[in-house]
C-alpha cells in the first residue's frame, strides 16, 4: 500500500469525528392537500378513533389530515352532519383563558362565568375557520393539535392551521359531514 493509501484509510477509519449539529427533531406531518377542484361535491369523513378527517370530491381522495376532536367530558358527537354556517374570525362564547396584564395564562381552562382576578382578563378562544356542525355549537376549525392522534378540544373538530382556510375555501353550506368511530 503507497503512502498516500495508507494515509487515506487511517483518516477514514478514525474515531475523531468533525463536531456536527444535533439531529434535527421530527415532525409530524398533519395534513396532505391534493385537491384537484374538479367536479364533484366535497364531502368530509372525521374518524374519531384515528382523529384523522378524510376528504373527497365526487368520490376522489383529495386529502386528509389529523384532527382533533372532544377530550374526555366533551367528547365529540358521532353521526351526519351538514356545515351551516361559515365564518372566518370568530370567537368561542363558551370557553377560553384568563391572563394577567403581561399576556401569560393564568387560567387556560376558563369560561366567561369564571371569576376573573384583579388586574386580568378573560379571553374567549379564537376559533378561525369555523364550520358550524351542531346547533349546540359544534364545529370545525383552525386550531393547536398537540399529540396527533389524541383527542383534545372541547367537542370541536380541530383543525391542522394551514388546513383550514383551504378545507374553508372549498365547502359550502350544506357540505356533508360524518363522524364515525
Amino acid at each position: 500500500m503507497n503512502a498516500i493509501a495508507a494515509a487515506a484509510a487511517m483518516a477514514l477509519s478514525s474515531c475523531a469525528t468533525a463536531p456536527q449539529a444535533p439531529p434535527r427533531k421530527a415532525e409530524h406531518v398533519l395534513y396532505e392537500w391534493y385537491d384537484d377542484h374538479g367536479p364533484g361535491e366535497v364531502k368530509v369523513h372525521i374518524d374519531l378513533t384515528e382523529q384523522r378527517a378524510y376528504y373527497t370530491r365526487g368520490g376522489r381522495d383529495i386529502g386528509w389530515s389529523y384532527v382533533a376532536t372532544g377530550k374526555e367530558g366533551h367528547r365529540t358527537p358521532s353521526g351526519t352532519y351538514s356545515i351551516t354556517e361559515k365564518i372566518v374570525d370568530k370567537y368561542s362564547n363558551r370557553y377560553g383563558w384568563i391572563e394577567d396584564e403581561w399576556g401569560n395564562v393564568t387560567n387556560g381552562d376558563a369560561k366567561p362565568s369564571t371569576r376573573v382576578p384583579a388586574g386580568e382578563r378573560y379571553v374567549p378562544a379564537p376559533m378561525p375557520y369555523w364550520m358550524r356542525l351542531t346547533s349546540y355549537g359544534i364545529g370545525m376549525h383552525a386550531g393547536v393539535i398537540p399529540r396527533p392522534g389524541e383527542a383534545a378540544s372541547h367537542g370541536c373538530i380541530r383543525l391542522p392551521r394551514q388546513l383550514a382556510p383551504q378545507l374553508f375555501e372549498v365547502v359550502r353550506v350544506g357540505t356533508p359531514v360524518r363522524i364515525s368511530h
